[in-house]
């Protein structure tokens, strides 16, 4: 019998749908406090997830929903380099 590897999901954000990690932005907050955009998904600390719709990130935006995963108020740059990548997306 072969074992299938499971594949980890994540929730979006934005969009509350579970998607499979490797599809998803990972954003972190390490033990210094301090948040990131997390490319390779292998950072260590807290990490909140959003997927590559840039209505996700607007909605997540707009509910604070990134305050409340960290628990902390996440500062402008952070978001201004996240809309940033979604615009290279697009």
């Amino acid at each position: 019998m072969i074992k299938t590897k499971k594949i980890p999901l994540r929730k979006c954000l934005g969009c509350n749908e579970m998607f499979p990690k490797k599809q998803l932005i990972r954003v972190v907050k390490n033990n210094l406090g301090d948040i990131d955009i997390d490319f390779k998904g292998k950072a260590h600390g807290r990490g909140a997830y959003i997927c590559n719709e840039k209505s996700c990130f607007e909605k997540a935006y707009k509910s604070k929903a990134f305050n409340r995963a960290f628990q902390c108020e996440v500062p402008k740059d952070v978001y201004e380099r996240l809309s940033k990548e979604f615009e290279n997306i697009e």
